[in-house]
């Protein structure tokens, strides 16, 4: 492969690395992490090394609208936190 070649494949490859995070930015305006309101499986960020595996799982987050989170009324007097919270862990 030539030199020209390979510049243009890592260019191209930057330029769609540029695109996707602009627009993950995109997406999330208007939004915020908050902690313990997912349900299992169903989360926009891997709670540690894994998945949450059980719901509204203390340490795993998901988008909501801004300002929204910590008025989220969930089963058994639980609340959205801003923060990591230690309850409902997977064990």
């Amino acid at each position: 492969m030539s030199n020209t070649l390979k510049t243009i494949a890592v260019a191209g490859a930057l330029a769609a690395s540029f695109t996707a995070v602009s627009m993950t930015a995109a997406s999330a305006a208007g939004k915020e992490k908050c902690f313990g309101v997912s349900l299992a499986g169903k989360i926009d960020c891997a709670a540690g090394a894994g998945t949450s595996k059980v719901d509204y799982q203390g340490n795993a987050w998901t988008l909501v609208d801004a300002g929204t989170c910590e008025t989220k009324e969930l089963p058994g007097d639980r609340m959205g936190s801003l923060e990591k919270l230690d309850r409902d862990m997977a064990g």
